[in-house]
């Protein structure tokens, strides 16, 4: 909801506003009454309840009290209707719930902007959600907020996603990446561009239908381009070579029950005597039963299934295979929990 949604309201207050300082000026001349009387005077007028006045009028006052009402009668009862229907519409608390929820967009950092809230974007938000990652969907369709809205946790906004200003309400300058999955390219792209141009450090993922259009957004700043119908071809081709690995890795990371998860995990910050022992020696695995799979260095190299004179620094990043406690019980580790021997 913009402000030209609540003009009628704006309007309606106005003319209250006009008529209270109209009575109240004219009873302060005409009768000579004190603010306080001549206040009062006009609202039992203007509200017609019936009161008598403050004291007996002149011909002047009896005028100027007739003409009062017959101009007020139809203010007030527009005013009436206006914020009635406004009410019963529920425009006020949508209102109130609009900015609360830019409260809170307000106060976000390291979060996720999804722009498009489309199939793949709304599996996106789902699995952010899910992860308990902060995400703000902006979406120019007022079909696809009003689905937004129905569930009260996510954080919108409604809006051009290519227009500086909503991004800036989106806090781009302190998101952590961006997510644009946008009906066409050229939406896409332009996006990526300002995007881009706005924070130079965001990650930018972004969806692409067409194969010549990869570099072109690689150029303009995605760091990650993604092409569904490619991977869904892929999938439905895997799942026909090799079906029984396609349903392993879908138990694991499409699970709803969360039995078993796998996790990256950052080796920031982790404890000293990770410098001067191995993972092995260490013994990691039969401390926290979580598997380590593989290991990502700092110049972007993998390491699967690292061996176990393998050495961790704080640049790396883990790839975890375990139950939910037993990964939480490896970033204790990581932290120097657990490890007192070593340490």
């Amino acid at each position: 909801m913009n402000k030209e949604d609540l003009r009628p309201a704006y309007y309606s207050l106005g003319l209250l506003v006009f008529v209270l300082l109209i009575g109240t000026i004219g009873y302060i001349i005409i009768e000579g009454y004190t603010l306080l009387d001549a206040v009062f005077m006009t609202i039992i007028t203007v509200a017609t309840v019936g009161f008598r006045e403050v004291q007996p009028l002149s011909t002047s006052g009896k005028v100027f009290t007739s003409v009062l009402i017959v101009f007020s009668f139809g203010t007030f009862a527009y005013a009436a209707t206006t914020f009635t229907r406004y009410i019963i519409s529920g425009v006020f608390r949508n209102y109130f719930k609009i900015n609360k929820v830019k409260s809170k967009i307000e106060k976000l950092t390291n979060h996720v902007i999804i722009v498009g809230y489309g199939r793949n974007g709304a599996q996106a938000v789902e699995e952010l959600v899910d992860h308990n990652i902060p995400c703000v969907i902006i979406d120019n369709r007022e079909d696809k907020i009003a689905e937004v809205q129905e569930n009260p946790l996510l954080l919108f906004i409604q809006g051009d996603p290519s227009q500086d200003e909503v991004l800036e309400q989106a806090q781009v300058l302190k998101a952590k990446s961006l997510i644009s999955v946008l009906p066409s390219d050229e939406e896409n792209l332009f996006v990526v561009l300002t995007v881009r141009e706005m924070n130079p450090n965001i990650n930018i993922i972004s969806r692409a239908f067409n194969l010549n259009t990869i570099k072109k957004l690689r150029a303009a700043g995605a760091d990650n381009v993604i092409l569904p119908d490619k991977i869904a071809g892929q999938r439905m081709a895997k799942m026909v070579a090799q079906p029984d690995v396609i349903e392993f890795l879908d138990y694991i990371l499409l699970q709803e029950t969360k039995d078993v998860s796998l996790e990256e995990i950052s080796c920031k910050g982790i404890a000293e005597c990770f410098a001067t022992n191995t993972i092995g020696e260490l013994d990691l695995r039969n401390l926290t039963s979580a598997l380590i799979i593989g290991l990502k260095r700092s110049d972007g190299a993998y390491i699967f299934n690292p061996p176990a004179d393998t050495y961790l620094t704080s640049s790396d990043q883990l790839f975890v295979l375990g139950k939910p406690e037993e990964i939480a019980s490896l970033k204790q580790i990581l932290r120097g929990k657990n490890l007192t021997q070593f340490v």
